[in-house]
């Protein structure tokens, strides 16, 4: 009975978030689609046609990986970080803390709240770009194991984010100064075996390099960096995440004055 009620609860949260952003699509799935078509046009078609081949590949090919992977990133933080911090603004996050479920439900249904968004816009973005080049995939587990885990690892930290904000403008720092810097220097439009040596290894410092890296793979089968190490290291950042998170829950943090 206790794992039925477990399950009830956990569901009604994925629910309740894949309704809230299904509900405002117009604001939700719509943007993500024309911001990554027009990708597709400038860096593609235009820029990419005079840049020729990357990585053995033509340059809107090689490119496409990364443009998926930064749909899922930003789409997994912000779906988990504005749910969760409008429930805090709005006082209705007591009712869930003083209920009888667990903290681990709690975080899980907002978790999987998140990468249901970004998963969807990763597959919308998926199904255009194939109006702009073709794809083949090199190795489907890796394709799949990289963007699910790539998908929780951001929407445990839209998760602490928005335990850690206490006002509306909190929410837009780290995916303005955090997010967007790493991503676009994360490999997204270029191979950094381009780079000057000293640059290559700055460049290894930045964690979405090897989310990005083990995406491509399992869709060219090339990458900077080993694969393997790649779904090694966001394993290592979602332990970390999802014990911060579970502290923070067990604490109070942000959500207890």
């Amino acid at each position: 009975m206790r794992a039925q009620a477990l399950a009830t609860a956990f569901n009604t949260i994925v629910t309740r978030e894949i309704r809230r952003f299904t509900r405002i699509w117009a604001q939700t799935l719509l943007p993500p689609a024309v911001t990554m078509t027009l990708y597709f046009i400038i860096f593609g078609n235009l820029i990419g046609s005079r840049i020729g081949e990357m990585g053995g590949f033509d340059y809107m090919a090689f490119i496409v990986p990364g443009l998926i992977m930064m749909a899922v990133i930003t789409n997994s933080y912000a779906n988990v970080v504005s749910s969760f911090f409008s429930m805090k603004f709005q006082r209705s996050i007591e009712e869930l803390l003083v209920s009888p479920v667990p903290n681990w439900v709690i975080l899980a249904g907002y978790v999987c709240g998140g990468m249901a968004r970004g998963l969807g816009i990763g597959l919308i973005v998926t199904l255009l770009s194939l109006a702009f080049t073709s794809l083949t995939i090199h190795s489907l587990p890796m394709m799949v194991v990289t963007v699910f885990l790539t998908s929780a690892l951001f929407s445990l930290g839209g998760f602490i984010n928005a335990m850690l904000a206490t006002k509306f403008d909190d929410i837009s720092i780290v995916p303005t100064f955090v997010l967007t810097p790493l991503t676009y220097l994360g490999g997204v439009f270029y191979s950094i075996d381009m780079l000057p040596e000293f640059w290559q290894g700055v460049s290894m410092a930045n964690p979405i390099l090897y989310m990005v890296n083990g995406f491509r793979f399992g869709i060219l089968g090339v990458s900077d960096v080993n694969p393997f190490v790649s779904l090694g290291m966001i394993l290592v950042f979602i332990s970390l995440l999802a014990f911060i998170a579970l502290k923070m829950l067990a604490r109070g943090k942000g959500i207890r004055h």
